[in-house]
């Protein structure tokens, strides 16, 4: 099971369009989007999890393709860095 990251998504991008979008690819296995906690709207990034080589033909076929007049960024997801020194 892979975790990708989706950047640079619409405002008004929509959890079942996103998940359709992917699904294409292979089966969603979870989906999660950022929203604002006031309005509800997408603030540009959502996390997808796939199986290894659906989400690796996803990456590939998905990273710059434009989404609503946008240009997705679709990676794998990377684990955070610690900030702090301590």
């Amino acid at each position: 099971m892979l975790t990708i990251f989706v950047g640079n998504l619409p405002p008004e991008t929509r959890e079942g369009e996103l998940r359709e979008l992917f699904a294409q690819h292979g089966t969603v296995r979870s989906l999660r989007m950022v929203a604002d906690v006031f309005s509800g709207a997408c603030r540009g990034i959502g996390f997808i999890e796939m199986e290894g080589h659906e989400a690796r033909a996803a990456i590939g076929a998905l990273n710059g393709k434009l989404f609503n007049g946008r240009a997705l960024k679709v990676e794998q997801e990377r684990p955070r860095e610690r900030r702090g020194s301590g």
